[in-house]
């Protein structure tokens, strides 16, 4: 499929619609604007990268180029997986976060690319001209194959990602469905280990928005501050913070966010007990002292349990999650 733009176009290839078709500003059926003598949807696009096929765009593109590529999205009757997705190749220059929410699929790009991009690294590309780039999760999970990539480290055998080419990335490690660690050497952007299920994400320096957000296993570290929103809606894992902006945990539903200093928390979470366990954790993830380990504010849910007495009566007790 090939399509010709006039001028730049946010959210093409984008298998969320911007999640925002339910208030019409994107239908999944509307005509993408500014096409030269062609007439394709926004939802022409992604079905053709559904069935793995290639979409061409001749032109520079706007901003989210390919958010969620490959991901079987819930909102649309899917199961949340990654599945497998066509290449994307631009004719022309990329606006910020492309591949945002990647998990499958190959961005080729002739031109240049303007920073934050998404969850995607870099490779080394067999078609002239073009720059190619990959998901990350897929890379951890499924590794590199053939392909070199032209910055950064990867161990193969121990799923190890390094990032340290100086780029700016968001949600990276979106979705990991494995036991691999990301270890980000400088700042992050918005949604680090979005939708995490496994593995760990390990930033160094500060992260944006939505840290942890929806986080549903595996473990999100950040040793500088993170942005507001951190740990929104997380299901299960971990969050291990040093300081944040804004509120913490916000709709937080299990899980457990640790933090070096005293922190806003949202209404429903509550701050429990450090226990030696929690303790060994950190030790484990920060190579900290115990003091400074228990030092840490552990942040969760208090769940009610009743528990039947010998005598027949019942008690409600308070459960730590």
């Amino acid at each position: 499929m090939e399509l010709k733009l006039k001028e730049p176009i946010d959210n093409l290839c984008d298998y969320t619609y911007n999640f925002a078709w339910q208030s019409n500003k994107i239908r999944p059926t509307g005509i993408i604007p500014s096409q030269e003598d062609t007439s394709f949807t926004y939802k022409d696009l992604v079905n053709e990268l559904k069935k793995g096929k290639d979409v061409r765009i001749y032109g520079n593109v706007g901003k989210r180029l390919a958010y969620s590529l490959g991901a079987n999205l819930i909102h649309f009757g899917g199961n949340g997986a990654p599945e497998k997705a066509g290449n994307v190749y631009i004719d022309g220059n990329v606006s910020s976060e492309m591949g945002m929410g990647m998990v499958s699929g190959v961005i080729y790009v002739k031109g240049l690319i303007e920073e934050p991009l998404g969850n995607v690294v870099e490779i080394v590309s067999g078609e002239p001209c073009y720059r190619k780039f990959r998901s990350i999760t897929e890379i951890l999970c499924k590794g590199l194959g053939k392909d070199v990539l032209v910055k950064n480290k990867f161990d193969e055998r121990k799923k190890h990602l390094i990032l340290d080419d100086g780029i700016l990335r968001g949600t990276v490690a979106t979705r990991c469905y494995c036991d691999a660690l990301v270890t980000i050497k400088e700042n992050a952007y918005n949604g680090t280990g979005l939708l995490m299920q496994k593995g760990t994400v390990h930033v160094m320096g500060d992260a944006g928005m939505n840290t942890g957000a929806h986080l549903d296993g595996g473990v999100v570290i950040v040793e500088g501050i993170t942005d507001e929103f951190a740990g929104a809606y997380m299901k299960k894992g971990t969050l291990i913070l040093t300081d944040s902006k804004g509120f913490v945990g916000a709709n937080l539903k299990e899980g457990v966010i640790f933090v070096k200093t005293k922190i806003k928390i949202a209404s429903s979470v509550e701050e429990l007990t450090m226990s030696q366990e929690d303790a060994n954790r950190i030790m484990k993830y920060l190579g900290l002292g115990h003091v400074e380990a228990m030092s840490y504010r552990k942040y969760g849910i208090k769940k009610e349990r009743l528990v039947r007495m010998r005598d027949g009566s019942v008690v409600v007790m308070e459960k730590e999650e």
